[in-house]
C-alpha cells in the first residue's frame, strides 16, 4: 500500500473500532523541542545517564539536580503540544479515543486537552518530599537553591517520574494493561519499543487480538512484529493527514 491508501485504511479501522488506545513515546515530543534520551541525537549523549539512577540522587541529590534542573526545568520549560498531541485530544473528544498511555513525563498530552492519559514514567511536572512524601509543583520551585527542598520540613525534593531502579506507579501501570486488554486497536506514536516493562504494553495489546497502527519515522521494534499498518513518518505531519480521514 502506498501512504494515502495506509492512512485511508488506518482511519477506516480506527474508525470501526469501539475501543482505540494510543501508546506513545518520546518521538511524539520532538517536534515540541524536547529531544530523546536514545539516539544520536539524544540526552545521554550528552549527559550521564546515572544522575537518573535512584541510588545515585538518593547519594548525590546535589550532583543530580545540576543536569535535571538543566534537562527538565530550564532547557524543556517552553515546550507546548505539537499537531500530534492536539489530535489525540481531539480524537478522545469525539470518541475515537479512550486512552492514551504515555512513556513521557512532559506533561504535554494533558496541556493538548487529552483527560485520560496513564503516565507510565511519572511526570516531571510534580516534585514529591522524600520524607513526607508531599507533591510540590515544579513551577513553584523557583531552583535557585540545589537540591530544592519541600516546603514543609525542608527535605529533598525529587521530580516525581520514575528514576532507574525505580517501579512503575501501580495505578498508571494497572490501567495501562487493563486498556491494552481491552483496545480494538492500538496506535503506537514515537515509541522505538526499546524500554520495558512499557513496550510490553503494546504486545500485551497485539495478544489480545488488537489491531497496531503505528507512526515512527523509522522501523522499530514493533514494526516486524506486531505492527500491521506502519504510517512512516514525523508524528506531527502523520497525525494532521490521518486526522483530514478521521474527520
Amino acid at each position: 500500500m502506498d501512504g494515502k491508501t495506509k492512512l485511508k485504511e488506518a482511519a477506516k479501522i480506527i474508525k470501526a473500532s469501539k475501543y482505540t488506545m494510543a501508546f506513545t513515546g518520546a518521538g511524539i515530543s520532538v517536534e515540541s523541542g524536547i529531544p530523546p534520551f536514545r539516539g544520536e541525537k539524544g540526552l545521554w549523549n550528552k549527559y550521564d545517564p546515572k544522575v537518573l539512577e535512584l541510588g545515585y540522587f538518593l547519594q548525590n541529590p546535589s550532583g543530580s539536580w545540576h543536569s535535571i534542573r538543566e534537562i527538565f526545568y530550564d532547557f524543556f520549560a517552553d515546550s507546548k503540544p505539537n499537531k500530534a498531541h492536539e489530535v489525540l485530544a481531539r480524537m478522545e473528544g469525539e470518541k475515537l479515543l479512550k486512552a492514551i498511555v504515555t512513556q513521557n513525563i512532559d506533561n504535554l498530552h494533558y496541556e493538548a486537552g487529552s483527560k485520560v492519559v496513564y503516565e507510565f514514567h511519572g511526570n516531571s511536572k510534580k516534585l514529591k518530599c522524600l520524607e513526607c512524601g508531599e507533591l510540590t509543583d515544579a513551577a513553584d520551585i523557583g531552583f535557585k537553591n540545589i537540591p530544592p527542598t519541600c516546603p514543609k520540613d525542608g527535605a529533598v525534593l525529587k521530580p516525581d517520574f520514575i528514576f532507574f531502579g525505580e517501579g512503575i506507579p501501580e495505578y498508571a501501570y494497572e490501567m495501562s494493561f487493563i486498556a491494552a486488554k481491552k483496545c480494538e486497536v492500538c496506535l503506537i506514536i514515537g515509541s522505538t519499543g526499546e524500554v520495558t516493562p512499557a513496550a510490553f504494553v503494546p504486545r500485551t495489546a497485539r495478544d489480545y487480538g488488537a489491531k497496531i497502527i503505528e507512526i515512527n519515522p523509522e522501523g522499530s521494534l514493533f514494526t516486524n512484529h506486531i505492527t500491521d499498518i506502519h504510517l512512516k513518518g514525523e508524528a506531527g505531519a502523520i497525525m494532521k493527514e490521518l486526522e483530514k480521514y478521521l474527520f
